[in-house]
């Protein structure tokens, strides 16, 4: 069986179908890229998975999980003025986070060349929103580069390279879910011998400070590079017209996925516009724009989420005198959600009746499918620790959640987490609730997140004396992201917290339950900030490396049906998906769920929950 970490390292040119995040790695090392750093988030998490498939004595670069996105684009910010080829990648609104950082990159001469991958998520497919960073890129003056499949992103991350580089400046790679997880046959090129790590910095290269002295300067120098890039995109051919003879005075500017959608629909119409690909969508090259729209009767911008593209070609054409009708999003549904082949039909369908076989669309048949809502996994430390939680609150108290597997607590059965914002805000939210409020707020807080973001909340609170308990879900890993390590491997959580002064710090296991309920009731007494650290290891993790071990065995719960009065507290209170509640009352379990762990063994009050045999 081939290893990935192997087919990665390959000397020889060579073919093989790979996931787009997989692709970009193999990129990363054809480039002779020194320095990659990331914090995790869907949908870029693979990319980390692939360069932790190659063993690090082999890896041809350094890289690194860093606390958080701002401070993993400044280490990678650093090694490049240092002179390496340096790459950053995250998630959509980890942009958020770091962008105090690098809105300023443009200004910078970036010797050794930066590469930010960012993975945008229309559809909301694993964020809290669909924001579209193409506004980001626009103002902060970046030039990106936007794939519509695992080859391009692999090509595009070279090319990226080789730009960044030559100009000494920064790019973005812009991908989004499905160029991430798509998987196609790719052809690579020869690895050479990586470079060697520089250490050129000379702030003669600079200025590296941008104060009012020299901001202008930098940004007219920004401007400038974004004129480099155009010509780029030229020399590559980046940006590309796929023309018909069908085409009627059609025309279709598009990008990134949503091509591919317009190609799947043209294979059914009847007439076939002109397609013109953008490859680089910033800056935009005039000059293949123009000519486009002077020779069709009418073009269609079709682009997900926010209408950047649709304003900049509208622009353009009203400067140039151009009067070819442009059309674009034309009500609140077009910006919203991916251009799935679906939604591409019933647009074209839309602005060109004609264009279509068939331009009625009627609603799909609706089935009667049962809800599946998120859950916990068995065993997980957070579904003990809300059970026992719950037992302490009032139905007055506030709770505040955060980002993480947590977050979840918010749903039945424990219902707890009423407000959420994003990463590391729970604190600061639950101080502004706190204040002239009779009523007890508590605040839930991720120990990765605790490192990514919290802290600044939390020394706040200190500072400012706030009313709040705070709840830190330990469970020793970035587990909703896949399981990656944080700064907790080797901080100890505890230790921090009391070394900035919170009197009140008491922690324990989750499950041991009876003991976490009394620590949040004696946490809740307490005037100021006070702490508790509800830790157990993410069973899903520690399940999973127990069963690569030799002579493990497989335990499971079973319910004495004798001793069960069918109260079922185990499902409509605990909650774990490992039971089943039959029509007649009575609960099973479904063994290939259940772990064996013991957790839901207090949820019954008549204890008819207990160990079954042990099964090899």
């Amino acid at each position: 069986m081939k290893k990935l970490g192997d087919i990665l390292m390959g000397n020889e040119p060579f073919e093989e179908i790979l996931m787009g995040n997989e692709a970009i790695v193999r990129a990363m090392v054809e480039t002779g890229t020194k320095v990659v750093t990331s914090y995790p988030g869907s949908p870029t998490p693979e990319i980390a998975a692939a360069i932790n498939s190659i063993p690090e004595e082999k890896r041809p670069f350094y890289f690194e999980f860093s606390v958080n996105e701002k401070v993993a684009s400044e280490v990678a910010f650093g090694a490049a003025v240092n002179g390496n080829l340096s790459c950053v990648f995250f998630k959509s609104v980890g942009l958020n986070v770091a962008l105090d950082t690098v809105v300023q990159f443009s200004l910078m001469n970036i010797i050794g060349g930066l590469v930010i991958v960012v993975g945008d998520d229309p559809g909301a497919n694993s964020s809290q929103n669909e924001q579209d960073n193409r506004n980001v890129y626009h103002m902060a003056r970046l030039t990106v580069f936007e794939p519509a499949s695992p080859k391009e992103a692999y090509l595009y991350y070279k090319y990226a390279a080789e730009f960044v580089k030559k100009e000494h400046t920064a790019a973005v790679l812009r991908l989004t879910t499905h160029v991430c997880h798509a998987r196609e046959k790719v052809g690579f090129d020869k690895f050479n011998p990586p470079p060697l790590f520089r250490n050129d910095f000379n702030p003669d290269n600079g200025p590296y400070i941008p104060l009012t002295s020299a901001a202008l300067e930098m940004k007219a120098a920004a401007i400038h590079k974004l004129k480099q890039a155009r010509r780029f995109a030229r020399t590559k051919n980046l940006n590309t017209i796929l023309s018909s003879d069908r085409n009627q005075g059609l025309g279709v500017i598009t990008s990134g996925l949503t091509y591919l959608s317009v190609l799947d629909v043209l294979e059914t119409t009847q007439v076939r516009p002109d397609i013109l690909k953008l490859g680089m969508i910033n800056p935009l090259d005039e000059e293949i724009l123009i000519d486009f729209l002077s020779s069709h009767k009418q073009v269609l911008v079709l682009e997900e989420l926010d209408n950047i593209l649709e304003l900049q070609i509208k622009s353009l054409a009203f400067d140039k005198g151009i009067n070819t009708s442009i059309i674009g999003k034309v009500d609140d549904d077009d910006f919203i959600g991916e251009y799935t082949p679906d939604k591409t039909l019933k647009k074209l369908g839309t602005v060109w009746p004609e264009l279509v076989l068939d331009p009625i669309y009627e609603d799909a048949e609706v089935f009667d499918v049962p809800a599946r809502p998120a859950q916990m996994c068995p065993g997980c430390g957070h579904r003990s620790a809300f059970f026992a939680i719950k037992k302490a609150l009032s139905a007055s108290d506030i709770t505040v959640a955060d980002i993480g597997c947590h977050t979840l607590g918010f749903m039945p059965p424990y219902n707890i987490g009423e407000i959420l914002m994003c990463m590391g805000a729970s604190t600061g939210i639950a101080s502004g609730l706190a204040l002239e409020n009779s009523k007890r707020v508590v605040a839930f807080l991720g120990d990765s997140t605790f490192f990514h973001a919290g802290l600044p909340g939390i020394i706040n609170a200190v500072f400012n004396r706030h009313d709040v308990t705070l709840i830190v879900m330990e469970n020793g890993t970035t587990a909703m992201t896949g399981h990656q390590d944080h700064a907790g491997k080797s901080i100890s959580i505890e230790s921090l917290l009391n070394g900035l002064g919170i009197e009140q710090v008491l922690s324990c296991d989750t499950y041991n339950q009876e003991r976490l309920t009394e620590l949040v009731r004696q946490s809740m007494a307490h005037k100021g900030l006070s702490v508790v650290i509800a830790r157990h290891p993410c069973m899903l993790k520690l399940t999973r490396a127990q069963r690569k071990k030799p002579g493990y065995v497989q335990k499971h719960i079973s319910i004495d049906q004798a001793a069960c009065t069918r109260t079922h507290d185990c499902v409509g209170q605990f909650g774990c998906p490992t039971f089943i509640r039959n029509k007649d009352g009575r609960i099973d379990i479904n063994l290939d769920l259940c772990i064996g762990d013991g957790s839901c063994r207090p949820s019954c009050p008549e204890q008819a929950v207990g160990f079954d045999k042990e099964e090899k």
